[in-house]
């Protein structure tokens, strides 16, 4: 599996965050067009202040004081629309692209390969997808095109001022070299406290997600005092991180009111020396106290927006280092088959996780449609690495699988997972109705097609019981059901998809007792006819097997059917001896 770039550039992650804006052109457009807009409009009221000071109010003229006065309104009005616009759109242009982004992720996401979830943690995987993409949305809120904005504010007003009266401007200016190392060193110092915050946020979500999921075995071992000193450290190491930030505030804004009333008090100091000299006019001393705060405030907001700039990019990298990782399944195939007979061959497969050490060794055999083959062995053989390979959840590296007759990958990945069925002994069931989990809210299963199957099955037996029934709310990961009742559900959702190949790993080691009855007649109405794959620690639920495998270390040490296989006095009959044994002992 190859990687994506190590690192990435700004400017490369900045064209790629702007790319997302690209179906709503039209919106961007006229966003940045308010951005101009603003620009231009920024400098006008200061200077129809001074002509209205200079002109009607120095000669009394009541009526161009009026008419000044209306002109101004007009002007505020006409740019608080634009801001309006502004804001409205750049907010809007934000949760749209993060609304697709947010799509792109997820699908990226299903679609990666199940080695990658085994090497990231989840917590890490909802950050990306929920706090780095919120924060890309301040890109276009807070970040480039407001900085544009900015940036086109302070030229126009600098502009404006510099043809009204230039030695007042370098006057009021001279504190901007103070102003904008000031400016540098909280950027800097923020942009670091940003990146630990993002880092922080990441580990909590990692710890919060792994542990919440894992809460009955902290209880289990009475782990809940070690752990919340665990949660302490991680949660006092994010509260740290905001509190540097917000020092960094803390300082940085009372600095620049310093300096910005610094450059006021010598503008006032000049000014008036000009003015009592007759140089300088009292309405333009009063506009370049404006123009000051105008030039002032966007230096002084310049900062935070790059930092959330900043920090939209480092958002940005991280998701687009996320959806450029290349650990998808490869889906090249064409074949399909509208019913698959279920045979499957396996011939010389090799396949290791890691491309390096290989947990399946040389497996070659044949299953005929609607026989049965159990794969027994110690943990860790690689009897789950099977069926991982047939279910293309994994790319083995060697030798080939073949579904009847033609090779797995030569079909759609939809395909080999439509006519392989696998039930697990950890079932997953998502938060919902039994209906929905059943079909996975697949609008081609109806509700009728589910009830037919539970009741050929006879799992409508514990359904119907239920409050609701078919209706009834499972909860998260079926935490309202035994683990029997959930067994029986993951049964009958993989039924209700009909498959030609049927695989069962360990799904009935976790059955209870209450469920038994109901478990045997349901495998019984599934396995008719039906090519089937189990693996089993309970080798007595497989005696009626038509081959047996035994793997070890990745390699098929024995095989045969189950009486066969006792006579060999060899591996199988070990396995057999130790659990009859096992059984003898509990019941003594």
């Amino acid at each position: 599996m190859s990687q994506p770039p190590e690192s990435y550039t700004t400017w490369k992650v900045l064209l790629r965050v702007i790319a997302l804006v690209k179906p709503y052109k039209s919106i961007f457009w006229l966003t940045t067009s308010m951005v101009i807009l603003l620009a231009i409009l920024s400098p006008l009221r200061p200077w129809l202040i001074q002509y209205t000071v200079d002109g009607p109010i120095a000669q009394g003229d009541f009526t161009g004081l009026l008419n000044f006065t209306m002109l101004m309104l007009g002007v505020l009005i006409l740019e608080s629309l634009f801001r309006y616009l502004f804001s409205y759109f750049s907010a809007w242009l934000g949760q749209a692209a993060i609304r697709d982004l947010r799509q792109r992720i997820f699908n990226h996401i299903s679609k990666l390969r199940l080695r990658f979830f085994d090497r990231t943690p989840i917590g890490t995987l909802t950050t990306r997808t929920v706090n780095d993409v919120e924060t890309i949305s301040e890109v276009f809120t807070q970040g480039l095109l407001t900085i544009i904005g900015d940036v086109l504010q302070l030229l126009a007003v600098l502009a404006v001022m510099l043809y009204t009266d230039w030695r007042l401007t370098l006057v009021s200016l001279s504190v901007l070299p103070l102003l904008l190392y000031s400016v540098y060193v909280f950027k800097e110092k923020v942009r670091l406290s940003f990146q630990d915050v993002r880092t922080q946020v990441a580990r909590l979500n990692a710890f919060l997600q792994e542990h919440i999921t894992g809460m009955n075995i902290v209880q289990i071992f009475n782990r809940e005092k070690e752990e919340h000193k665990r949660f302490k450290e991680v949660n006092g190491a994010l509260n740290h991180a905001h509190l540097k930030s917000v020092m960094y505030y803390s300082v940085f804004f009372p600095v620049v009111e310093i300096i910005t009333a610094a450059s006021l008090g010598l503008l006032v100091w000049w000014g008036a020396n000009g003015a009592l000299r007759g140089e300088v006019t009292v309405g333009t001393i009063i506009a370049f106290i404006l123009y000051v705060n105008q030039f002032f405030r966007p230096i002084r907001l310049l900062a935070d927006k790059f930092n959330s700039l900043q920090m939209g990019v480092v958002a940005s990298e991280r998701v687009f280092r996320l959806l450029d990782t290349d650990a998808v399944i490869e889906d090249k195939g064409t074949q399909s088959l509208a019913k698959a007979k279920g045979q499957v061959v396996f011939e010389k497969v090799w396949f290791s996780y890691d491309d390096e050490k290989f947990v399946l060794k040389d497996i070659s055999f044949e299953l005929a449609p609607g026989k049965k083959l159990a794969l027994v062995g110690p943990t860790g053989a690689g009897k789950s690495s099977i069926i991982n390979v047939l279910g293309r959840f994994y790319e083995f590296q060697q030798g080939e699988v073949w579904l009847d007759g033609i090779p797995i990958r030569d079909f759609k990945l939809k395909e080999v997972q439509k006519h392989v069925g696998i039930i697990l002994q950890d079932v997953f069931l998502f938060s919902g109705t039994i209906a929905e989990n059943i079909s996975m809210k697949n609008p081609t299963i109806s509700l009728e097609q589910i009830k037919a199957m539970a009741v050929k099955t006879g799992i409508n037996r514990f359904i119907e019981k239920l409050p609701g029934g078919y209706n009834y709310s499972v909860m998260e990961r079926g935490a309202a059901l035994s683990t029997g009742q959930r067994q029986l559900l993951a049964f009958l959702r993989v039924m209700v998809y009909n498959p030609a190949v049927l695989v069962l790993d360990e799904a009935t080691a976790s059955i209870d007792s209450e469920t038994e009855e109901l478990l045997q007649m349901a495998m019984k109405k599934m396995l008719e006819n039906r090519t089937a794959i189990i693996i089993a620690h309970r080798l007595s639920t497989i005696t009626d097997a038509d081959e047996i495998l035994v793997i070890d270390d990745g390699q098929i040490v024995e095989r045969g059917a189950h009486k066969s296989l006792l006579r060999k006095n060899g591996a199988y009959r070990k396995l057999y001896q130790m659990q009859f044994e096992a059984t003898e002992s509990r019941l003594a």
